[in-house]
């Protein structure tokens, strides 16, 4: 075999070693910015930095470590800056978001959704924002209490499946939000959302009737068009492609309890964010 034969080989070799954790880079990126597009461009960014230093990828016994942790290597010197004045030519809800950022303790939000969403351990985290174990666990725990108490929000839930819509119920109230109603068809979604109008959709993929909770959704932010989205789905993978107009937040089924209510709190504290508005099932 010659050099000739060996480089495409061996580019085919690392591109595989991260391909199975792009999906899971975008989805926290998405969360982190509380943008399909901006939250997708810094995961563009990411793997243009590690294209560039492939001996480092090559030699990284982790490699899903090392995507996040040059991920927050960029992050950490291009992301929106803790004591930023919100931009003044910003539309008024992401100015509103950036005003809560401002109020958080650095980084802890990072730290959050690497461990209750993406299921990072302490240790991991540590590994990923360059500290160590302990302070990893100190930074979610705060974040834990000041995002909690950043914000209230009115959440109406599509689910088709009674027990997990029970759930997902529960969750919201103990959190302190308010819970508009439950819809379990497309139909039903619709009648209730523009019935009440809520703060966030908490939504299943496929629903009882055999409709989409892709449209559901669709058609409520037809009428309001600035409500941020959760979607819930057994599928999440299909939402991640990079292809179409995606959610910014979404939790796989089964999902974890923590997973569900730092999404929550996440999705409205920006108030306003990118979703599936002109996506089809």
């Amino acid at each position: 075999m010659n050099d000739s034969d060996s480089a495409p080989r061996e580019a085919d070799n690392l591109s595989e070693r991260l391909a199975e954790h792009l999906p899971r880079l975008r989805r926290y990126a998405r969360a982190l910015t509380g943008r399909q597009d901006t939250g997708d461009a810094y995961a563009v960014a990411t793997l243009e930095a590690l294209a560039a230093d492939r001996d480092e990828l090559r030699q990284a016994p982790d490699p899903r470590l090392l995507l996040f942790r040059t991920f927050h290597d960029i992050w950490a010197t291009t992301g929106q800056p803790a004591d930023a004045e919100p931009d003044p030519d910003r539309p008024m809800p992401e100015r509103r978001a950036q005003a809560r950022l401002a109020a958080l303790t650095p980084h802890t939000r990072e730290a959050l959704i690497l461990h209750t969403i993406e299921r990072f351990g302490f240790d991991e985290i540590g590994q990923i924002m360059g500290t160590d174990a302990e302070e990893a666990r100190l930074r979610v725990e705060t974040a834990r209490e000041e995002m909690a108490d950043a914000v209230r929000g009115r959440v109406l839930i599509i689910e088709d499946e009674a027990i997990i819509a029970m759930d997902l119920e529960s969750l919201v109230t103990e959190a302190g939000h308010e819970v508009t109603g439950i819809a379990r068809t497309r139909a039903g979604a619709v009648r209730l959302g523009l019935r009440d109008k809520p703060d966030l959709i908490l939504a299943d993929i496929q629903l009882a009737d055999n409709s989409s909770g892709l449209d559901a959704v669709h058609d409520i932010l037809a009428q309001f068009g600035d409500i941020p989205v959760l979607f819930i789905t057994a599928f999440p993978d299909r939402l991640l492609t990079g292809k179409r107009p995606e959610p910014a937040f979404l939790i796989a089924k089964p999902f974890q309890e923590e997973q569900v209510r730092t999404a929550i709190n996440q999705a409205l504290f920006f108030s306003s964010t990118a979703t599936l508005s002109e996506a089809r099932a």
